[in-house]
Order: C-alpha cells, then structure tokens, then sequence
C-alpha cells in the first residue's frame, strides 16, 4: 500500500501533488543509503542541501525569508514520507517542524532574515537544547544558566540527548536568565548559539538502541559568550514560547509515528503472505490474520484520527490537550503494531537485516522523546 492509497481529508491536490517530490527523494537518496548511515551513526550534512533544493525544508517558511509559505499540511507529508519510505531519521522534522517555527514566531527581524533562508537552503542545520543530565521532561529544573556580562551573555552548563547535535551549526539553547525568580519557569529564556562560538564543545555521538542514524549528542557550554541580540523574543520568556510550540511538536510525532506503523505493517502482510509454516502461508493462519485484521482496524481509526488533528491545527485550533492526546495515542499505536508484528516475523523479527527489527528499536524511543506517554496522560489528565 502507498500512502496517497489511503481515504485522507487533511490534504489537497497540491499537498499529493507535493507529496511525489518527497517520496523520489526518499527512494533517491536516503533509502539507499539508510544501512550505512545507521552503521555510521550520522546522516550526512550533504543530504541537507540536496532536500533544501527541493523545497522540502521548512516549507511554512514565509516567503520573503526564503520560504515557500506553505502551510504544515506539507511539513506532515515530508514526516509521512519519511517514516514511510525513508527508512532512517534524518532530522528534518527537528528543523522543520519545531525550531523554525521559534524563529518565525519569535526571532527577531534581523534573526528571520538571518537565519530562515539557511534553514530553508539547508546550509544551516539546527538543534533544541532543553534536556539536561539531571532534568527531562521537568524543564523548570534545568541548571544551565546565561549570565549578563556588559552586552553578552555567558553561558554555562550542558544539555544530553540533543538530535542533530554532532551535525548542528546553530543550536537553540534554553538557559536560566534568572537563577532568582519564583516560580523557576520565569527565568527561563532561549538563546542562539552559534557551533563555532569559543567554549561550545560536542560531546560523544550517544550509543542509541535505535534510530542509529540520528545523530544525538551532549553538548556543554563552558563559558560560551554571545550577544544579547542572539536572545529568541523576550528573556524571561521561554518556557511560555517553549508550551507554545509543543502542540505542533507532539502532532509531528504521531504523524511520523502514524506512518511508520503502517509501513510496518504493510510489510508484515508481504512477509506472512511469502513466508510458510507446515505447508501453507503464515497469513493463512487464523491467528496471524486476526492479529493483522486488530491492527488494521486500528490503522483505520489511527489516519482518521490524525486527518482530524491536522485539520484543526491547520485551523490553529489544536489545543495542547489534544497535541498530546495525539502524541499519546499514535506512539502507543506505533508500538503495539511494531511489536506485533516483529512477533508474526518468528525469528526473522530478530535478525537487524529485517526493515521490521529496525523499525521496533527506532520505535522505542517515540513513547519517551517529545514528552513521555507519562506526562502526557498527566497533560491530558489535568483537563479534565
């Protein structure tokens, strides 16, 4: 099965249209080269101008910063697409779908100028650090701070599991401009900086259980001065823009956590039709059908559902309630389809040169990353 083969309602014949632009890229020039890059643990900086040219990066970019300003109705194609056909994470959902989105609504003019049309271009590639050794998804207990000196702010601390870390030219960092005020959430604010600022220093390219190729790093900040103009918005006032932006962060990941299900189990049903068990298809056992038949009904619902969670983000209806909602949902679908179907593959399942084994570890990790299904039950809880 092929995506567009499904009933969708969030898109129109200019988002399909799009959507066979992505698809060749894919089947081009990641696909093929998905195993290296998981051996190799990165993705190459190259691959980034080459989805640039295509107008693949950034599409909600306005135009007169470079953009084609589309609407993300297209940025969930490129998720869709790369789970789908792609095979490994490139990181193109990060800057896409979350930092350039802090810049647009937050950068000032000159840093919309500055850095969008990289962005777009994929001359510049970027990271998020919020995470820190000591602190996940508590973002009030970060430690790393950013002290004023004169005209410049002085970084200190450090930040793990960062994607695109090793590759990463520019870095959105969440510091404590305020170490003083109650609650610790006020002080909180985003600054820019740059991966050649003197004291900015990478750490180890971390040892994953899956998702090889998606660089993830800790990063540390040892006396890092940058202009106080490098300060995303207003100080003091990250953490508002950082829950702002999570309804958008949390919908990319069950797009991609959507597709990357279906992949899986369009690929279960080609292996258990080919594969035979005492003289007949796997498929022709009451048990292996009825397994997929669950899944596929939960498929079903799973694409309604997310069409309904695009259309009214697109709409900016999306409430964070319903973000998380959506994250939740979707990442425990992904999971329970990955490993029913590692399951239906025997042995096989087992075996890292089976698109399934690969697909069951990169899974693991989208119930944690974005918010944990946790805090996401807790999220929705307190709205009740």
């Amino acid at each position: 099965m092929s995506l567009e083969a499904l009933a969708r309602t969030a898109y129109n014949e200019d988002h399909e249209a799009f959507r066979q632009t992505v698809r060749q890229f894919m089947l081009k020039e990641v696909a093929p080269n998905a195993a290296k890059w998981d051996d190799d643990g990165i993705v190459p900086k190259s691959l980034w101008p080459k989805a640039g040219e295509l107008g693949l990066l950034c599409p909600t970019v306005p135009e007169e910063y470079g953009g084609l300003g589309l609407d993300f109705g297209y940025n969930a194609i490129v998720d869709e697409e790369s789970a789908y056909y792609g095979e490994v994470a490139t990181g193109f959902s990060l800057q896409s779908d979350i930092v350039a989105n802090y810049i647009i609504s937050y950068g000032s003019e000159e840093q919309k100028k500055h850095w969008l049309p990289k962005l777009v271009s994929g001359e510049t590639i970027t990271a998020i650090a919020m995470t820190e050794p000591g602190t996940g998804s508590d973002l009030q207990g970060m430690r790393t701070t950013a002290k004023k000196d004169g005209n410049h702010y002085v970084i200190n601390g450090s930040k793990t599991y960062i994607t695109n870390g090793q590759n990463a030219d520019l870095i959105l960092v969440c510091a404590k401009t305020d170490t003083e005020i109650q609650p610790a959430w006020k002080g909180v604010s985003i600054i820019l900086v740059e991966s050649e600022r003197e004291g900015f220093k990478r750490g180890r390219n971390l040892d994953k259980i899956g998702q090889d190729a998606a660089d993830t790093s800790e990063l540390f900040f040892e006396d890092v001065r940058v202009p106080m103009t490098n300060c995303l918005g207003e100080e003091g006032k990250g953490f508002i823009y950082l829950m702002s932006e999570l309804p958008q962060e949390r919908l990319s990941i069950a797009v991609s956590a959507q597709a990357a299900a279906q992949k899986a189990f369009d690929d279960t049903v080609a292996f258990t039709r080919d594969r035979k068990a005492f003289g007949k298809p796997i498929l022709d056992f009451q048990n292996s059908r009825f397994v997929l038949a669950d899944l596929k009904a939960k498929l079903q619902v799973g694409w309604a559902h997310l069409d309904w969670a695009l259309t009214r983000h697109l709409k900016r209806e999306l409430t964070p309630e319903e973000g998380a909602a959506a994250k939740l949902w979707h990442t425990e679908l992904q999971w329970e389809v990955m490993d029913k179907c590692l399951q239906l593959h025997g042995g096989a399942g087992y075996m890292n040169e089976y698109p399934i084994a690969r697909a069951w570890r990169s899974a693991r990790v989208t119930r944690i990353f974005g918010g944990t299904s946790e805090i996401m039950k807790e999220l929705i809880g307190r709205k009740l």
